[in-house]
């Protein structure tokens, strides 16, 4: 369970990560459209996960990852600036995938719906 500490940190943590990537990380890399989904930060406070998701293929995504993660320890340093805490987090950078999902599921339904439509059309024009 999430105490109410570690997710003001987690927002925080957040909110200066992704303004430090976007003005002081310059690695041509990180993809223009990429967003910080969430952070977790363990109980320690030692470690965070930061999520991401990019709008862009494969390829990008895979770099963008590579790029963030290399720049991690600068990323960090930058932020610790700028948040009060004992120990600054090791940041640790992953791919959030959710949004796609999401969006795979509702192009299912949204499908299914149609078909199911299509399907009651046809059942009404046979009982005429």
């Amino acid at each position: 369970m999430e105490t109410r500490r570690t997710s003001r940190l987690n927002s925080l943590l957040k909110e200066v990560i992704s303004e430090v990537i976007r003005k002081e990380v310059s690695n041509p890399n990180v993809s223009t459209f990429f967003t910080i989904t969430k952070v977790e930060i363990t109980k320690d406070l030692h470690y965070a996960k930061v999520f991401f998701s990019v709008i862009g293929s494969e390829e990008e995504k895979q770099n963008t990852l590579e790029a963030l993660q290399s720049a991690s320890g600068y990323i960090a340093v930058l932020a610790s600036k700028q948040i009060v805490i004992r120990h600054f987090p090791n940041l640790t950078f992953k791919l959030d995938d959710s949004v796609e999902k999401h969006m795979k599921i509702d192009s299912i339904l949204k499908d299914l719906e149609e078909e199911k439509l299509s399907r009651s059309d046809c059942e009404s024009d046979d009982i005429s």
